[in-house]
């Protein structure tokens, strides 16, 4: 059974996300301490919160955390969690993993927040966190959306109000969606129990460090 570190940057409640994760396998820690959260078996990143609280929690941290990501400990990062991921962020100063390059910016839709239901559209053979899916619809409740500077890096998009941006990234072993897989129903579910599936190492780890 992996142990997986739920991060807490202290802005919300991360029970659905821990219920989901359990009722894919894993026994889950929910920590706000970084030295016990990369002695895990891998890394969750919620999307509860803004990207300001979240760097806060982050500062002093973040050449550590990044260096455990490329070494290989798998993480998955939420919403917030994989807008973490990138360097910086117009909602709020302060510097983030900077794992994957590129900003987070606002959405440029006439109606922000992005709140409810929407397509998820990947390869024809997606990506292993995105594994037996097929065309699915997820839960999204976002104002900001990434800009990718690595084209390569982006294995999912999703449309709102004609305007296509990355629904998930990967670098090495870390992944990050824009939506909730947690209030994704089946889908979702499916998704947490595929990236439990490469913590556990019981599919073929994805190729390549895009």
């Amino acid at each position: 059974m992996s142990r997986i570190a739920l991060f807490d940057y202290g802005a919300g409640n991360l029970h659905s996300l821990a219920k989901g994760l359990e009722a894919g396998g894993a026994r889950v820690s929910v920590t706000a301490d970084w030295g016990e959260a990369l002695a895990m078996d891998a890394l969750v990143l919620p999307g509860v919160g803004s990207f300001g609280a979240a760097v806060r929690a982050l500062e002093g941290h973040e050449t550590r955390v990044r260096d455990a990501l490329l070494d290989g400990l798998p993480c998955l990062g939420i919403c917030l969690g994989m807008q973490l991921l990138f360097p910086e962020s117009e909602e709020g100063a302060g510097v983030g993993i900077g794992l994957i390059p590129g900003r987070v910016r606002k959405l440029r839709a006439r109606t922000v927040p992005q709140m409810g239901w929407n397509d998820v559209e990947a390869d024809a053979a997606p990506d292993p966190l995105l594994s037996e899916l097929g065309a699915f619809t997820a839960y999204y409740a976002n104002s900001y959306v990434c800009d990718v500077d690595d084209g390569e890096a982006v294995i999912a998009e999703s449309e709102y109000e004609g305007e296509r941006y990355p629904a998930a990234v990967r670098r090495a072993r870390s992944w990050g969606v824009q939506f909730h897989p947690e209030k994704s129903s089946t889908p979702g579910l499916q998704l947490l129990r595929n990236f439990l599936a490469q913590v556990d190492g019981t599919e073929a780890a994805p190729g390549g460090d895009r």
